[in-house]
């Protein structure tokens, strides 16, 4: 199966806002913990997100995996017949065409 250009960077896209999502509550100090409330907020709303430094890491982590998948995927050890095997559906017939 060859990936074009779009496909490629969709797949990397999904990847990365799911990574986002996994680096977000890193590092996160919420104004309680560090006795810095605000008046009128939430006291669980954060004191900094860094958000520069977790896009960073999104960008980073995200390329490292794709990266990974990609090599797993072009010496055949990440294909659909295999991932079939995996989660037990291999005695289901798939047309892999």
């Amino acid at each position: 199966m060859a990936y074009t250009v779009s496909s490629v960077l969709a797949i990397y896209f999904v990847l990365w806002w799911v990574v986002l999502f996994l680096t977000l509550p890193f590092g996160v100090r919420s104004q309680h913990e560090t006795e810095e409330t605000v008046r009128g907020t939430d006291p669980g709303a954060p004191v900094r997100t860094l958000m520069a430094r977790k896009l960073i890491w999104t960008t980073i982590l995200s390329a490292v995996i794709f990266a990974v998948a990609m090599v797993c995927y072009h010496q055949g050890y990440l294909n659909v017949g295999r991932l079939a095997d995996l989660m037990g559906m291999s005695g289901m017939h798939l047309k892999l065409d």
